[in-house]
């Protein structure tokens, strides 16, 4: 049963007092009591996959109603407990709202061709600039086409982008869903006239941070024991992950000072 803010426990494992709208932080809060392997990054894509639809203050900052969390524990227990695709679930929370009834398939019991991949993990609000996750093919790739389609960018522009490093391929011609990411951001920043030439000075530093981690971790992940290689990529991870929100805040910070 999800936790109210305030401590209490509502009677349908609801968060807060009616009509209080909390933070995606707090709503991580409240759902991870039940779903301990939830992520930000999870309750963006099924924002995303238009599963809840929160609302946004006038900074763009997401704030979620009580019956939006609630809805978010119906989609992951039906995830969890059904193995039900999104379509699925979407269909049945809409056959709930007109008062009809689907039947679920048995818990426990998994249904070929239904998983949703791995899921990354972004930063919390308000610094929202995580990678979104995307259904994972073999290896945990998608192709080239897979790429071009749920980026909405064209050839031309992949391979510009793949000149100067911005996107980067596997050996064997997949994308991970980082380089989905990237290849949003990248189209993002272009229509604000920020060309991939202009963004070779962030590769660059991305590139720097990633061998400050790389150092932290090499030692790890030679190690003979099979624990200690597996602690060196949940460090890499968090260091990722703290490299990225101090990269954040010194852009804010910098953006500040020029501001005064």
């Amino acid at each position: 049963m999800l936790q109210t803010p305030s401590g209490g426990a509502g009677s349908s494992g609801t968060a807060g007092a009616e009509g209080r709208l909390v933070s995606i932080g707090t709503v991580l809060n409240l759902l991870r009591e039940e779903f301990p392997e939830v992520t930000i990054s999870k309750i963006r894509f099924l924002e995303a996959e238009g599963l809840v639809e929160p609302q946004r203050t006038p900074s763009g900052y997401r704030k979620f109603s009580t019956a939006d969390v609630e809805r978010l524990a119906q989609v992951l227990r039906m995830q969890r407990d059904h193995y039900l695709p999104l379509k699925v679930i979407r269909e049945h929370l809409d056959a709930l709202a007109r008062g009809e009834r689907i039947p679920l398939p048995a818990p426990g019991q998994p249904r070929d061709g239904l998983g949703l991949g791995e899921l990354v993990e972004g930063p919390e609000d308000p610094v929202e600039a995580g990678p979104e996750p995307v259904p994972a093919g073999p290896g945990g790739r998608i192709g080239r086409a897979e790429l071009l389609e749920l980026t909405g960018v064209t050839e031309g522009e992949l391979v510009e982008w793949e000149s100067y490093g911005l996107v980067v391929p596997h050996p064997d011609g997949g994308f991970g869903a980082d380089s989905v990411a990237v290849a949003r951001l990248v189209a993002d920043l272009g229509r604000f006239g920020l060309e991939p030439r202009h963004l070779r000075a962030v590769k660059a530093a991305a590139d720097r941070e990633a061998g400050l981690v790389e150092q932290v971790v090499a030692p790890l992940r030679r190690h003979r024991n099979p624990q200690t290689r597996a602690h060196a990529e949940a460090t890499a991870r968090e260091l990722a992950g703290l490299s990225v929100r101090l990269h954040a805040a010194l852009v804010r910070s910098a953006l500040q000072l020029r501001g005064q």
